[in-house]
């Protein structure tokens, strides 16, 4: 089926049946929830569809909803999902599996609807799992995964999967879909499982259900006597998490014949590489494409991309990368007064510990705003990575790629 990134999600999203989709419209996501709410109107999903008046709301809704027991989800973009901000911290720390599918686009100003990562990074540290897809393709396989991840009893965090805008999300492509979505619903659960638990002798359900016998409350008070635990149990949680993504990945493969490398990163030739260039989103198949040419030429250049970015797979990248000659690490995220981008200080810090760590490790910073990264763009990074390996050019910490300066 010829489907782009927004397409391909919301034919997910139809094939998985939510209870819940609230949703506010911002380009370039806006075509995930319009084509939902086709479904929803054309009586092809049972979905409660909520039409609300920001990006705020949206999410606050599924707070409700997913507090209720449902299987919830939603969509934003860029400032939406700044606008999302408050709530975002909320959802993770109620425990709330909530499904959001992100069209990565430019934080204004000035104002910029194109692709770059930054609206993601702003949420790096509110709590939510993390995944970056590469095509539509992986849009739709990662949004089945998400929500067999997040609502996962040992998890119960919600998840977030990052579509690039515009070439991603409006870039058609041929998507292999279900043709049965029975197939779909048996993977990931007709419902949403909700744990139980033994309260005062009493068997309880962990939602706000009118039929428990002991009423639950959901985002209580914690001063500083319980705050403490309470992240401390969250991020016990997000421990769990790179697991549950491998072995999800793998049980998606059994019904596909599709899978991402082991879930939260995906090696091509990063073994025998001399030069390895560490990416996510988009770009990774188009330095694939320039790094097939190279090794034509007997030049070892590997492409690591980083699927899963919350919680960092740190111990991926240290397996993978240790020993090498040069590492370079590329950031499509505005990187305000720090030393590098949000990949490159999590890559670096990574590998900090390892006796055989990489030789140079160097950071480009691309593409905000949709700056295209053509292939001879990327040759000319690659040439420059060559030349540091041989000592012909002095290695640096980072570098802004495609930009007049």
């Amino acid at each position: 089926m010829l489907l782009n990134g927004d397409f391909a999600v919301a034919w997910a999203w139809k094939h998985v049946e939510p209870d819940v989709v609230a949703a506010f419209p911002i380009t370039p996501q806006t075509l995930i929830v319009e084509k939902f709410s086709e479904f929803v109107a054309n009586g092809e999903v049972r979905t409660q569809f909520v039409s609300v008046e920001s990006e705020h709301s949206a999410i606050s809704a599924m707070v409700g909803a997913a507090a209720a027991g449902a299987r919830a989800a939603t969509a934003t973009a860029a400032n939406g999902l700044q606008l999302m901000h408050e709530i975002l911290y909320i959802v993770s720390s109620m425990r709330l599996p909530v499904m959001l599918g992100v069209a990565n686009r430019a934080v204004s100003g000035p104002i910029n609807i194109h692709c770059d990562h930054t609206d993601a990074m702003g949420q790096r540290d509110a709590g939510w799992i993390m995944i970056f897809t590469e095509d539509a393709q992986e849009a739709y396989d990662t949004t089945i995964q998400a929500f067999k991840i997040a609502e996962n009893p040992e998890i119960l965090l919600p998840i977030m999967v990052n579509l690039d805008g515009f070439l991603i999300s409006h870039t058609a492509m041929n998507v292999k879909v279900f043709k049965d979505p029975k197939v779909v619903k048996d993977f990931v659960g007709e419902t949403r499982p909700v744990p139980k638990i033994k309260l005062m002798g009493e068997e309880v359900e962990l939602s706000l259900n009118p039929r428990n016998p002991i009423p639950v409350t959901f985002g209580p008070f914690a001063y500083y006597d319980y705050y403490f635990e309470f992240k401390r149990q969250q991020i016990e949680a997000m421990k769990k998490v790179p697991d549950v993504v491998e072995r999800v990945n793998d049980e998606y493969y059994e019904i596909s014949g599709r899978k991402y490398g082991n879930g939260r990163v995906v090696p091509w030739n990063v073994d025998d590489a001399d030069i390895v260039a560490v990416v996510m989103g988009s770009a990774a198949g188009t330095m694939r494409y320039v790094a097939r040419k190279y090794r034509e030429r007997g030049v070892k250049i590997g492409i690591l991309r980083v699927r899963m970015f919350r919680p960092f797979p740190w111990r991926d990248l240290q397996e993978l990368l240790r020993g090498k000659e040069v590492v370079a690490v590329f950031d499509r995220t505005q990187d305000q007064g720090v030393m590098g981008g949000p990949l490159f200080l999590e890559t670096l810090a990574a590998l900090h510990y390892l006796d055989d760590r990489p030789r140079n490790v160097v950071n480009y910073v691309f593409g905000l705003g949709g700056r295209d990264f053509p292939p001879e763009l990327v040759e000319k990074v690659f040439d420059e990575l060559i030349r540091i390996k041989d000592g012909k050019e002095k290695p640096f910490v980072k570098k802004y790629v495609g930009v007049r300066e």
